[in-house]
């Protein structure tokens, strides 16, 4: 079941008492999902304003693309396809919470104190640069943090577990202590479904998701959106993966997840107003 949350984004507390509804803006020419891919303004401001007028809650903006085989990007083009981004978004709305999506400090620091973001992404639990955590903790912004080993290119040979969810937890939950003696307040899991994850171990994660929420205590983020588990499972490609997107969504939603991450705002938001209409 759904736990409220808030987040205290730059003095302001936004309360979610339902899950939200992430929507992803990719400024990426390479990301896996097609359909997601915007590197000019125009492009950019249709997709932003298709998903606020959908209702997204917050967005997620990401200018690397993680997955495996893409084309490694400079910091400083990160950054320009950041600020590219970020002046679109804060030129529709202002008020949208919007999370970069990096596993660079430089790059999280230059989005939240110049660029206008809100919330630092970081798919590399922080294993990727050294300094974000002490970073994140000086902004004082949320943060997310995700599961993954190894980085994009290795992260799918590494994919030996005990126990897929109980060495997971084990390791978030580490990751969280160490955040938290830091200062870091304000935390939000993500799994990590299909980083050094087989489909069979994602799906073992999927029907185990409430032990995330019970044993870290913190609210967990579920991107399962057009990916491989999907793919994989169904043999069809990303752009046909909508049905099976919504299907594990609103099983993540019994489970407790607090926010769906998303390429198809319209469609989570309406699988998060039949979870809610089914739980009164």
């Amino acid at each position: 079941m759904f736990t409220p949350f808030s987040l205290n984004i730059r003095g302001r507390l936004f309360e979610y008492d339902k899950p939200a509804v992430m929507g992803i803006v990719n400024v990426t020419p390479d990301s896996f999902f097609a359909g997601s891919r915007s590197s000019t303004i125009p492009e950019i401001a249709k997709r932003v304003e298709e998903m606020i007028t959908a209702g997204a809650d917050m967005l997620d903006l990401g200018a690397y693309s993680s997955r495996p085989g893409a084309s490694d990007v400079s910091e400083e083009e990160e950054c320009r396809r950041i600020a590219l981004g970020m002046k679109v978004i804060r030129d529709i709305s202002q008020d949208i919470p919007v999370s970069v999506d990096t596993f660079r400090a430089g790059v999280a620091r230059e989005a939240v104190v110049n660029l206008g973001a809100d919330i630092v992404n970081d798919i590399s639990g922080g294993d990727l640069d050294q300094e974000m955590w002490a970073t994140v903790a000086d902004l004082n912004a949320p943060y997310i943090l995700m599961h993954m080993r190894g980085n994009p290119s290795t992260m799918q040979a590494l994919t030996e577990y005990h126990d897929v969810t109980a060495d997971v937890i084990s390791d978030l939950s580490e990751k969280l202590r160490r955040l938290r003696l830091m200062g870091v307040s304000d935390i939000i899991i993500d799994p990590g479904f299909g980083f050094s994850k087989t489909t069979e171990q994602n799906f073992e994660m999927m029907r185990n998701l409430q032990l995330f929420k019970s044993s870290l205590g913190a609210p967990v983020l579920v991107g399962v959106s057009r990916k491989s588990m999907i793919t994989k499972s169904l043999g069809i490609t990303p752009m046909e993966a909508l049905p099976g997107t919504i299907a594990l969504d609103t099983i993540a939603l019994t489970r407790g997840a607090s926010i769906l991450r998303v390429h198809d705002v319209s469609e989570a938001v309406a699988a998060v107003r039949m979870y809610e209409l089914s739980t009164l």
